[in-house]
């Protein structure tokens, strides 16, 4: 059949992306070449922290006794094993004072501080075996990993008579960076090949199928461009690498999907490749701008949350969202144009087949029945189903905040094994003291009157100081219970509230945690309000219904329940730790649930955006409200259960990695895009989409000329292949294979 170039079928962006398609490919080969090239070594630029409020009360402490006072902020720490002797043994001594003595001459280290120096009891283990030199490595996270790289070979191992391991805080975080590139590197190996069978499994074509994952490998590498520039001028946590991969691959993988399973379904109605690209992205490609408007927005919510390890990921995420939209709304359509019918070519499921015919069945028909009898039984799947997701998420409400440390890593990770042995066999607890920064003038009576009234607040153990410096001091207070316990948080309030001659600021690791919630806490209305406004309104926009877009939200939200649950379930109260190779600490670290809760939402809500348009669609052509649900499930459910799925590998595979607030967003938001594509979209939207009826398409009137004006939607009324019956359409989509 000719190419058909008439103007009221291909609009001007169509011809945009068709007229030069091999000039377009080769512009995007050439761009993703520079993207190689300015984001090469972005990782190295990265940070592994972010947790800490910036404008807080102990992020101002802990830099002013950073600068004032470096002995009382120790990030290297070298481990001291004496062997069978004691630490007080005169070669112990002379040893363990000449590796003092030689770290205080390093570059960039200043504060160093031993046992061996002053007989401090918490630098010496209870059993009198091991001693602990302390030291600040000067400089950012990724200075000071350069300094840790150039002088721990020199101090771990034997010397004569004891053996040194290295840790501190510098090590666990130049550890945690290491780990997750070599990890990201692993998940990118498991997933791709996976992937790519899946697609096929899905495709049939093996030309199609590696067309999602050319969108993804643009997608990725831009958007690690667009973060090594960030760096530039911010902090940009290396966590935020995994998002890259998850999101590229997958949206990419949805995206593409979405568009080439719709091009093929017009190309085999008889359309030529011109016209079926033309359709495709009138209707298909609408979807998936939308879709990206969506998710673009549930991660840019982030951005107003104080933390750099939120915003680094609403940076990756809107970047990669944008990206793949971007490619698969321009380089897809051009690809396609190249390749015509041969998109449909080496079907690789014909090897399985070994010549077996091919069983003709309708299409779509499974999802048909099974969509009548949810609906039949409307109330009963709704009750069941919402009730069993209710049930799930309970374990949620036990959630204990925490910070994350050094138990993120692997036990046999060196940093950890030395934060364990002060946690197992020193007194008190690493990190579990309070620092208080004292300045302006004070008398010597002043402080030791200050000193007797924090001695005798509620749960404290000892008070330490104050140690002087100019018009600066600094009390240390060590609490009863865990360093991050709710003792601990009940502390650092008193601390704040006792009245003092002088300024005060207080820090330490439970008063982070503190002024982290809070930060956390005066910021989510804000985030989950901007996620519901905004996405109430691109809904609204493209239904014209008051109703769906308030489900839609609803029901997002109720898909997440389970994974939340799963979340406290696991990796807080420590089930199937064995199993999947993590530390339990007993808590949740605070900005976790907080990012999953956006990338999953975001998530859920670019499934509803595609099952929803194909409604919006057949409800615009038949105006029967129940028809417009069976034919928009049997025409997306498939579509939707496999990019869920494959979407699920992706994040299977960075839930391997050996860092366990990878491992739980991984795993996490891999279960709550299962739980959204096969019982959100497939029982709950069908049963309460019954069950308001045609009740869910109203509008007041003032808000349907606001919509006619201003809305879009994927279906063309009156276009001439609208005119077609459901039967027909279905008969011409059996000449699609059945998997894609």
């Amino acid at each position: 059949m000719p190419e058909v170039n008439d103007p009221q079928r291909l609009g001007g962006w169509t011809r945009f992306v068709t007229a030069r398609p091999r000039l377009s490919l080769l512009a995007a080969l050439v761009i993703t070449a520079l993207a190689v090239l300015a984001g090469s070594g972005v990782a190295d630029r990265m940070g592994s922290g972010g947790w800490e409020a910036p404008a807080a009360e102990s992020t101002y402490a802990t830099k002013a006794l950073e600068r004032e006072f470096p002995a009382s902020q120790p990030n290297l720490l070298l481990l001291v094993d004496s062997g069978g002797a004691s630490v007080d043994d005169p070669a112990v001594a002379a040893e363990a004072a000449r590796l003092a003595e030689r770290l205080a001459g390093e570059a960039d280290v200043v504060g160093v501080r031993s046992y061996w120096q002053d007989k401090a009891p918490a630098l010496r283990a209870k059993d009198g075996k091991e001693a602990l030199i302390a030291a600040r490595i000067e400089g950012d996270d990724k200075a000071s990993g350069e300094v840790l790289d150039r002088i721990a070979p020199a101090y771990r191992g034997d010397h004569g008579p004891v053996r040194v391991t290295v840790g501190g805080p510098v090590a666990v975080r130049h550890e945690m960076q290491t780990i997750i590139q070599d990890d990201l590197l692993r998940a990118e190996m498991i997933a791709l090949p996976v992937t790519l069978v899946l697609l096929v499994m899905v495709f049939g074509s093996a030309i199609a199928a590696l067309l999602p994952l050319g969108v993804g490998i643009v997608a990725i590498l831009g958007t690690n461009a667009v973060l090594r520039g960030i760096t530039e001028f911010t902090d940009v946590s290396v966590f935020a690498q995994n998002l890259t991969t998850a999101l590229g691959l997958g949206l990419a993988i949805d995206y593409a999907l979405f568009i080439v399973r719709r091009y093929r379904e017009e190309l085999a109605a008889g359309a030529p490749t011109r016209t079926a690209i033309g359709t495709t992205l009138r209707t298909a490609g609408r979807t998936v701008l939308f879709s990206a408007l969506t998710v673009a927005v549930s991660l840019a919510a982030m951005l107003v949350f104080p933390q750099y390890f939120l915003r680094s990921f609403a940076y990756a995420g809107i970047a990669v969202v944008l990206l793949a939209a971007a490619a698969a709304l321009i380089l897809l359509p051009a690809a396609l144009m190249l390749l015509g019918h041969r998109v449909n070519s080496l079907d690789l499921r014909k090897l399985l087949r070994r010549g077996r015919p091919k069983p003709r069945t309708e299409a779509g028909a499974g999802w048909a029945r099974f969509t009548a009898l949810v609906m039949r039984r409307a109330p009963v799947f709704a009750v069941v189903t919402s009730v069993g997701l209710i049930l799930l998420g309970l374990p949620f409400l036990g959630v204990r905040f925490g910070t994350a440390d050094d138990r993120q890593l692997p036990a046999s990770s060196e940093s950890h094994v030395v934060q364990q042995h002060l946690r197992d066999g020193f007194p008190g607890s690493p990190g579990g003291s309070l620092d208080i920064l004292v300045e302006g003038e004070a008398t010597p009576a002043q402080y030791a009157e200050y000193r007797d009234r924090l001695a005798g607040l509620p749960g404290v153990l000892r008070v330490d100081g104050p140690v002087i410096e100019g018009r600066s001091a600094y009390f240390s207070v060590l609490g009863e219970g865990e360093p991050v316990g709710e003792a601990s948080q009940r502390l650092v309030k008193d601390l704040r509230a006792e009245p003092a001659p002088f300024d005060i600021s207080v820090t330490g690791t439970a008063a982070v945690l503190v002024d982290s919630k809070a930060a956390i806490g005066d910021r989510l209305p804000w985030a989950v309000g901007i996620i519901a406004v905004v996405t109430l309104v691109l809904v609204f926009l493209l239904t014209g219904s008051v109703l769906i877009p308030f489900q839609a939200v609803l029901l997002n939200a109720l898909s997440l329940t389970a994974m939340f649950g799963a979340v406290v379930w696991v990796f807080q109260d420590g089930h199937l730790s064995g199993l999947l190779n993590f530390t339990s600490t007993g808590d949740i670290e605070t900005t976790l649930p907080v990012l999953m809760f956006c990338v999953a939402f975001g998530l859920s809500m670019d499934y509803g955006v595609f099952l929803l348009s194909r409604i919006k669609e057949e409800y615009d052509r038949t105006g029967d409200h129940e028809q417009a649900v069976s034919f928009g499930l049997r025409r997306t459910g498939g579509l939707i259960t496999a990019a869920a799925v494959i979407l699920a590998v992706v994040m299977v595979a960075i839930g391997t990695s050996r860092v366990t607030n990878t491992k739980m967003l991984g795993l996490g938001i891999a279960l709550a895009v299962l739980m959204d594509a096969m019982v959100v979209r497939s029982l709950l939207v069908p049963t309460v989409m019954k069950l308001t009826g045609r009740a869910s398409w109203w509008a007041p009137a003032p808000l349907r000329r606001l919509h006619q004006r201003f809305g879009l939607s994927e279906g063309e009324s009156g276009r001439p292949e609208a005119a077609q019956s459901i039967p027909e359409r279905d008969a011409e989509a059996e000449r699609v294979p059945s998997g894609a």
